[in-house]
């Protein structure tokens, strides 16, 4: 298969662990065991549930889909542009095949959201970015904050969207990993493109196109990566508090970055050379760790993404999208993408009475994702300064 395209908050302070390493061993042995031996009671009750969902659902996707599609061609005359042959070979990659928006689907979930008339009734549907190799942080993940549910009266569904990685022997095992999970949960769609940093892009492109056919009625997501925390109890308040908007109306909600510039130094993972943008300052984005979008929103994105070449870095990419249709994103204080300040260099960096407020927080290890959301969701948690004399 042909070769595809392929701010940190510096100022947290990284505490040497005071956890002995038996604990974290231990830690790490509940989250293998967590996904391998689920209660046998617990796989029959998400089987039926998922069941009851997609009952009454009649037929098949949109015929005129093309799930296959022939190989992308490179694209050769690139090779005229000034300076092409100076450029590393990602960003050769990138350029060789930049107007490929079209991969076979090898994973689908087309009644996730319960057929397209049915996807209203999904209040918020969890997108999460996550490499084939990740299976870890999928398991903790569908055991805390992306665990499908009814909360506060309406439905949380979940996706993990992905490409595939490495090739050869080692691709076919990753991808029977995927295929392995998606028989037990149901929530996984994968494309035939090598899942890349370069090719966040594309990924969020072709979920947006499936989810224009599959679910175009959803009322709000989470687009997000596979290591943030996510209070996803306090989005749904935060969601159903929004004044006059269920989901019909406009909400692109995050951390604001303002300013920016393409990063030109080499050096870097997000170098994007003038060959591929040479275009000025970034328009204000959210930061890609995780972002709240309503319905109407994503789907104007989409829409406005048929007419803008893609660019490699993702966030920026559907800021640009949604700057075309006239929408602006908007900052909210509980999402914080480059991780959270604790301004107490001795204070436990994970206490969580520090997160129980925030909607999400990038960068997160499996472990203390895991350990988090039991935390928050402690009844006896204390969080009065009193607790703390």
């Amino acid at each position: 298969m042909n070769k595809f395209r392929l701010f940190t908050d510096n100022t947290m302070k990284n505490k040497a662990s005071t956890a002995s390493a038996s604990a974290v061993m231990i830690a790490l042995v509940v989250v293998v065991y967590l996904g391998f031996f689920q209660s046998v009671s617990e796989s029959h009750l998400n089987t039926r549930d998922a069941d009851e969902w997609q009952s009454g659902i009649h037929g098949t996707p949109n015929s005129k889909y093309k799930y296959s599609w022939p190989e992308c061609e490179r694209d050769s005359s690139v090779e005229s542009i000034s300076g092409f042959n100076t450029l590393p070979n990602h960003i050769k990659d990138f350029l060789y095949y930049q107007h490929c928006r079209h991969f076979s689907m090898l994973l689908d979930a087309p009644h996730k959201c319960g057929g397209p008339k049915g996807s209203a009734n999904v209040f918020l549907l969890l997108v999460i970015k996550s490499s084939p190799v990740n299976y870890d942080r999928r398991e903790v993940l569908r055991n805390t904050w992306a665990r499908e549910r009814i909360q506060n009266g309406v439905w949380i569904r979940r996706l993990f969207i992905s490409g595939t990685q490495e090739t050869g022997y080692n691709k076919k095992r990753l991808n029977r990993l995927l295929a392995l999970e998606q028989r037990k949960y149901r929530d996984i769609l994968q494309w035939d493109f090598h899942d890349t940093f370069f090719n966040l892009t594309l990924k969020q492109i072709l979920f947006l196109e499936w989810m224009e056919r599959n679910c175009p009625h959803v009322r709000f997501m989470l687009n997000g990566d596979d290591d943030v925390f996510a209070n996803t109890d306090n989005m749904i308040l935060y969601l159903q508090n929004l004044p006059d908007n269920n989901g019909s109306k406009h909400l692109f909600a995050g951390d604001v970055i303002k300013g920016a510039r393409p990063i030109r130094s080499t050096d870097s993972k997000y170098y994007v050379p003038p060959q591929v943008y040479d275009a000025g300052p970034y328009p204000s984005y959210c930061g890609g760790g995780g972002f709240l979008l309503s319905g109407f929103t994503a789907l104007k994105m989409y829409n406005m993404s048929l007419s803008i070449p893609l660019l490699p870095i993702d966030d920026v990419y559907l800021a640009m999208c949604s700057e075309k249709a006239g929408l602006r994103p908007e900052s909210h204080l509980g999402v914080r993408t480059a991780g959270l300040y604790i301004p107490d260099a001795n204070a436990d960096r994970y206490d969580p009475c520090y997160f129980r407020e925030m909607l999400l927080v990038h960068r997160f290890l499996s472990v203390n994702m895991y350990v988090m959301w039991h935390d928050i969701q402690d009844p006896d948690l204390n969080c009065s300064p009193s607790s703390v004399l």
